[in-house]
């Protein structure tokens, strides 16, 4: 009798189990992402950026002619700026431009949620935390030549040409701007509002373009002369390129939805 009392409340404890029950919850709403398509212009002072161009030499701030033999530059950390001022930042967006290289002209942001954006920033180099991881891969690969294994950091700005300016040998110009630490930090971020709103959607792929001035790392806090700063590789000469740079470096060109 005992053991048949036992069953039936377990039979009756199951049955209101059953009863209370909630009904499983439906899954979260996806939330649809579409692409963005960066198209990077290269310019000095407004003319288009050739390299080993001896016909065309371009003048920096100071005056003094140089041409530009290599030009390379990594952004990252890339946040667009939403119509209610979030910024919403993209997981794992590393870009390296090289002006020898065509194809690195043109690059692609992935996985952006669907929405309205007023504006874009993002690191003007290689943010700090994979700064100090090491060496790694894909196009931060130290194979890409904007990694110093003897200073285990990279490159964030490389520039390299010659002026009849410069006393280096072969009058050179030697400019690989990086460095992650105080006093000589030189990550920077650029942050800029779109001409008008740039729309992300699914299934489409508008463009922005970026416009990019080798000149600016020579004009706006402190003029440089090639004759006193023609090499720097890290260091305090390095911020104060970073310096200029910072705010002339890159202008947003047109934004195509």
């Amino acid at each position: 009798m005992k053991k048949q009392l036992i069953f039936l409340a377990c039979i009756l404890f199951a049955a209101v189990s059953v009863t209370n029950a909630k009904p499983p919850k439906k899954g979260l709403k996806e939330i649809k992402q579409g692409n963005l398509s960066l198209h990077f212009k290269n310019v000095v002072d407004g003319k288009d950026l050739k390299l080993n161009d001896s016909v065309s030499l371009y003048k920096n701030a100071n005056g003094d002619d140089f041409k530009v033999t290599a030009f390379k530059y990594y952004i990252s950390n890339v946040s667009l700026i939403a119509k209610n001022g979030e910024k919403v930042a993209i997981p794992d967006s590393y870009f390296l431009v090289n002006a020898a290289d065509s194809g690195s002209l043109d690059q692609q942001v992935t996985n952006i949620p669907e929405g309205k954006y007023t504006g874009i920033s993002f690191t003007i180099g290689v943010d700090s935390l994979r700064n100090f991881a090491g060496a790694q891969t894909g196009v931060l690969d130290p194979a890409k030549g904007m990694f110093w294994s003897w200073n285990s950091g990279y490159i964030f700005v490389k520039l390299e040409g010659e002026s009849p300016k410069s006393t280096a040998k072969k009058n050179r110009l030697t400019f690989h701007i990086g460095g992650a630490k105080n006093p000589n930090n030189t990550i920077r971020t650029f942050t800029q509002k779109f001409p008008k709103t740039l729309k992300i959607a699914d299934g489409k792929l508008p463009e922005l373009e970026l416009v990019t001035d080798a000149g600016a790392l020579f004009k706006g806090k402190k003029t440089v002369d090639f004759a006193k700063l023609n090499f720097t590789m890290g260091g305090p000469n390095s911020v104060v390129v970073a310096d200029n740079y910072a705010d002339g470096l890159f202008r947003l060109g047109k934004v195509k939805n």
